[in-house]
């Protein structure tokens, strides 16, 4: 049973170039914090940031050492970053949030009472965005896509942001993928999962550092790290395509040996073979597709082979005698 006496908690924030909103991120934390009733540690990771933010942070310790610092040597990218923090994390409920404030900290201290009730994971579902029309459409899209693909009960419009429990956090911290989906490994973790609705403000300062790029690279992670609906897709396409090309085949053979005319045109009269060709081109752009989609999987797995560490810690403030995972 949870003990706010004793009990820690651990609130994990990944950073990257956020110079400009860690002022009003360190008060946003304390006020939150400090009313909860419980020990607090903050675990920064600092994803590679060349804007200043590691020297800020690192003051920030040094000022009050519940403020703790992870320094990656390069950038790692959100999900890594999320990753190392876990692993660094020592609280009996661990807290994930991003940096640019659209992740409330006041809504840990529900977060907070829901586990104390006994919910493990505490989700939290976004209910409004502040995004453009386009891309609250693609977000849409992309979390029903892989909701309906997965085998695993994937919450709907829920991002990184959440509150887990001890065990739940040495579930994820034992799993030694490298290409991290966060969200994704907590729903397949298990375990009492609650979903607490909220509406997603905008950055309070800064620019977002998920350009297209990433937010597609983002979702391909998802979808191919935990659905193998793709190879299922590529298997019926094939076989498809495989029946229509050999029902053509019988075709053009019986043309040219009974000599039947076809849109007014024996075999022999046609001048051309244009339709065949453009057959010819449909199967083969349909080909590269379905190879595109089996190396996604092959890249993957020769990643994982590689066996090389998820990340490469540079400094760390507060953590004396924890190496954290890699």
């Amino acid at each position: 049973m949870p003990d706010p006496e004793h009990d820690l908690l651990s609130v994990v924030i990944p950073c990257y170039n956020e110079i400009t909103v860690l002022p009003l991120l360190e008060d946003r934390l304390r006020s939150a914090l400090d009313g909860l009733g419980m020990r607090w540690e903050v675990v920064f990771v600092d994803d590679g940031s060349k804007d200043g933010s590691y020297e800020r942070l690192a003051a920030l310790h040094a000022r009050d050492a519940r403020f703790k610092v992870v320094r990656l040597s390069r950038n790692f990218g959100h999900q890594a970053a999320i990753a190392a923090g876990l692993s660094f994390a020592g609280g009996e409920a661990v807290a994930i949030l991003d940096a640019d404030l659209q992740d409330p900290p006041e809504l840990i201290a529900t977060c907070l009472k829901h586990w104390r009730e006994g919910d493990q994971v505490v989700y939290c579902q976004r209910e409004q965005r502040k995004e453009g029309p386009l891309l609250r459409l693609l977000f849409a899209s992309f979390y029903r896509l892989l909701r309906a693909s997965s085998e695993v009960a994937m919450p709907l419009d829920a991002g990184d942001f959440c509150l887990m429990d001890r065990r739940v956090v040495d579930v994820i911290n034992a799993m030694p993928e490298h290409r991290v989906f966060v969200r994704g490994l907590r729903a397949w973790a298990g375990f009492r999962q609650r979903a607490l609705p909220y509406a997603r403000p905008a950055r309070a300062a800064g620019e977002t550092k998920y350009g297209l790029g990433r937010l597609l690279s983002l979702a391909a992670n998802g979808l191919f790290s935990f659905t193998l609906i793709p190879l299922r897709v590529a298997t019926f396409l094939g076989l498809m395509l495989s029946a229509l090309s050999g029902a053509w085949g019988v075709f053009v053979l019986a043309w040219r040996i009974f000599g039947f005319r076809f849109f007014g045109l024996t075999a022999s009269q046609l001048p051309g073979w244009s339709g065949f060709v453009l057959l010819l081109i449909l199967f083969g752009s349909v080909q590269l597709v379905l190879l595109g989609v089996l190396g996604e999987y092959v890249g993957r797995i020769y990643e994982e082979t590689k066996g090389r560490p998820r990340w490469v810690i540079e400094a760390a403030h507060g953590f004396e005698g924890k190496p954290g995972r890699r």
